[in-house]
């Protein structure tokens, strides 16, 4: 084992989401993580699913039976870090809340992401990514001002404001309990990781230099130096040239540099400027403008699909791509100077490592094959996968 948290245990309770991209970074940076799947399911998920990669062993629980909770329990006692997806009450009902599992093992850091957090009026409600950051404020200084605010995919909420921020919690609470010896709870939502990620923009706000007007801010795309343009094939350049080096060099690559043009930060001719942009990086294409600002501080690059990405000259250096049981998906990331990360297994076949676990929890053989009947290793009426079976899971399984 190599990264940073090598020695970690991490026991993951399957969910969808910023709880198995959480768990994959944890994994990404060196935790060794046991992936407990819903024996009755409840979600479909591709088995090219990158963020399930990394996984050092999967089983398949009944948590409705008693039998399967104790093996929870079991499971909790020898971790470091517990992370659940449920709705508020659900972990407590089955008898493997944060309670039942501290008292198990006092050290353990119970991690918890929801959207709208374990208690408050909205708790016990469904939501998505888009109710999240509509809530928080995050939605609306999206997209242009005549339009409705696009959804940013589910980037903000599920995985920067909810798996990210549980990952920073669960390691201050490990950094924590090296001083205090004792685990706690990490309530990770993501409708107040979506709001922390706007804190930038209320302190614009505060200093009379951000408003609620969609699309006439200096980052919203008002900006005519901080927004894409279309080229000739149809395709798109973004431009970050906010400072005035950098905006002399735009006009510059641009062929505009002589021309009798507003200032910069004048926003009354904020429209002239656009328009002028627009009519210039219209003549040629994305390739051709790459490479007329290649080499520059313009802050002037391509705008690339996702199959593009991995075959930029700058990310494939850099091998910020790679390949895992033939998914191309983004590498590990941030890199360590001394505690390298290494390449990620691809994705355990759903309850493949029951026998093997539960041999480690001290069961004895008679006590794995009455298991293995009942509450552990079936799920979906297919067997537990035999110790070292072939990694190919089906085109479709419920997790």
């Amino acid at each position: 084992m190599s990264g940073p948290l090598a020695g970690v245990e991490v026991l993951e309770i399957a969910s969808i989401g910023p709880g198995p991209f959480a768990v994959m970074v944890l994994a990404d940076l060196g935790a060794s993580v046991t992936r407990v799947e819903r024996k009755d399911g409840a979600a479909v998920m591709v088995p090219q699913d990158a963020m399930l990669r990394g996984r050092d062993a999967s089983i398949s629980i009944d948590l409705k039976h008693p039998d399967g909770v104790e093996v929870l329990l079991r499971l909790a006692e020898r971790a470091d870090v517990l992370v659940e997806g449920f709705r508020p009450g659900v972990m407590e009902r089955l008898g493997v809340g944060p309670e039942e599992c501290l008292e198990r093992n006092p050290r353990l850091v119970y991690g918890r992401i929801t959207g709208w957090g374990q208690d408050g009026p909205r708790a016990g409600s469904a939501g998505h990514d888009i109710d999240y950051i509509a809530i928080a404020g995050a939605l609306h200084p999206l997209g242009r001002p005549e339009e409705p605010p696009p959804p940013p995919l589910n980037l903000v909420a599920d995985f920067g404001g909810g798996g990210m921020l549980l990952i920073a919690g669960v390691l201050a609470a490990l950094v924590e309990r090296e001083r205090s010896g004792a685990g706690q709870v990490v309530d990770a939502a993501m409708v107040e990781g979506a709001a922390l990620l706007t804190a930038m923009f209320h302190g614009l706000s505060a200093q009379g230099l951000w408003t609620d007007d969609r699309g006439g801010n200096l980052l919203d795309g008002g900006a005519p130096f901080y927004r894409c343009y279309r080229t000739s094939d149809g395709r798109f350049m973004a431009v970050g040239a906010l400072e005035p080096q950098f905006y002399a060099e735009l006009l510059n690559g641009l062929g505009v540099g002589d021309e009798d043009l507003p200032d910069q930060y004048d926003r009354s001719g904020w429209p002239r400027l656009h328009d002028r942009f627009s009519t210039v990086f219209a003549t040629r294409s994305r390739e051709e403008w790459t490479a007329v600002f290649a080499g520059t501080d313009a802050c002037v690059v391509p705008v690339l699909a996702m199959s593009e990405a991995p075959h930029d000259p700058h990310t494939s250096a850099r091998r910020g791509f790679i390949e895992v049981a033939g998914v191309m998906q983004p590498a590990p990331a941030p890199r360590f100077s001394r505690t390298p990360t290494t390449r990620p297994s691809p994705r355990r076949v759903p309850g493949e490592d029951a026998r093997g676990v539960l041999g480690r929890l001290g069961y004895t053989e008679p006590e794995i094959d009455a298991l293995l009947r009942g509450p552990v290793g079936t799920r979906g009426g297919l067997a537990a996968a035999p110790e070292g079976s072939p990694r190919s899971p089906p085109a479709a399984r419920l997790c």
